[in-house]
């Protein structure tokens, strides 16, 4: 079997992968994505929401085309009692995306810079080489066909559970959210806003959203694992559609669709990389732990893993500039979201119905959920 020739292999197909991949081939590397799935926007477990500081420092979000996002202007928050406030910050908005579309045009945008595409692909194992690179062994989810990648550096950027890091000794995400989304056709709700509602005895330790999409309307769902399970998943569900229906009420309508997964919230991990080998994304837990959201940070560091391990290989090992360096290297500026893990503590231990329902209209109230939503923008003038 004579193995394939790159200079990097990026194992998942993801926002973070994509743009590591699309970084490090537009600095003239030879790039593999290997993906599971036979299209990267299948079996999604993201909503696809966009924040606007992303598409305002992320320059490939700004190629997107019109038809696969819509702008969100703000948000409306929901206490227990579902007495609600509306959120706003000057020029900030949000985009609601067609997830599987956005992903499936991101592959097509790094397969014209150049990227071999693997689809329908699924990362066996890794060894070191003679070189110090790696020796990657693949299978075709089809027809189980077994490869060989030759590569000179791997990142793993495949999911919450990453085969990578179990392979290869990295640390793996051990906390938790678990969110369920169901889309319908038609479902009457304020489309210029994203709705979010807190409710601990449905959704502990997180929320539950609603949003008008890119042609279809989502309604979603998350709460903090515990040792007592879940509720069926339907059941879940319907109990949460029919206790917002006052303010979004999808009828008699079944979902046209139904993602679920597990999202990690405990932070980045704390070994994410070795010689020549990191991981990015979710693999790395680069979520926020307070929203969930990681699109954002993954095509950020993404991006930047792409280009420094370009610039790396280039170079060579000689002078000591492996990104993958813990003391050195690009993964010492992986965000540790201190602030939002102190949050994610509180909310865990202290979250309770009637705190929010008292303090809702409160100025320190809101001003503290635009500070979470808008970021930057949210502060007070």
């Amino acid at each position: 079997m004579t193995p394939q020739r790159f200079d990097l292999a990026v194992i998942g197909a993801s926002f973070a992968g994509l743009a590591c991949a699309r970084a490090a081939a537009r600095a003239g590397l030879r790039v593999a994505v290997v993906e599971k799935k036979s299209s990267s926007g299948d079996k999604l477990h993201t909503t696809g929401i966009i924040v606007k500081d992303a598409i305002d420092t992320i320059p490939w979000l700004q190629q997107v085309p019109a038809a696969l996002v819509r702008q969100v202007d703000g948000v409306r928050l929901y206490s227990p009692n579902l007495r609600h406030v509306d959120l706003h910050a000057p020029g900030y908005y949000f985009w609601a995306t067609d997830t599987p579309a956005l992903l499936d045009w991101m592959c097509a945008s790094v397969q014209a810079d150049g990227v071999t595409l693997l689809a329908g692909t699924l990362f066996e194992s890794a060894a070191r080489d003679s070189a110090g690179g790696w020796s990657v062994s693949v299978k075709s989810v089809a027809s189980q066909e077994q490869a060989v990648l030759q590569a000179g550096y791997l990142v793993g950027a495949d999911g919450p559970h990453s085969r990578v890091a179990k392979a290869l000794g990295l640390s793996l995400n051990t906390q938790f959210l678990f969110g369920i989304e169901q889309e319908y056709g038609q479902a009457r709700l304020d489309a210029n806003l994203l709705h979010c509602f807190i409710d601990r005895k449905l959704a502990p330790g997180y929320i539950g959203w609603a949003v008008a999409g890119v042609g279809i309307q989502q309604i979603g769902l998350a709460r903090r694992l515990s040792p007592s399970g879940l509720p069926p998943k339907q059941a879940w569900m319907d109990s949460f559609t029919a206790r917002i229906a006052p303010h979004v009420d999808v009828g008699d309508a079944a979902p046209l669709a139904t993602r679920a997964g597990m999202i990690p919230c405990g932070g980045v991990l704390k070994r994410v990389s070795d010689a020549r080998v990191m991981l990015v994304g979710d693999a790395a837990g680069m979520v926020s732990p307070v929203t969930a959201g990681g699109i954002h940070t993954a095509l950020e560091h993404g991006d930047a893993v792409g280009g420094a391990v370009a610039a790396f290989l280039r170079a060579g090992a000689a002078d000591g500039s492996d990104p993958a360096d813990p003391l050195r290297g690009l993964v010492r500026n992986y965000p540790t979201f201190r602030a939002k893990r102190t949050l994610r503590w509180l909310f865990d231990h202290f979250q309770a119905d009637w705190i929010f329902n008292l303090a809702l209209d409160t100025e320190p109230m809101r001003q503290a959920a635009r500070m979470v939503y808008f970021h930057r923008r949210g502060k007070p003038k």
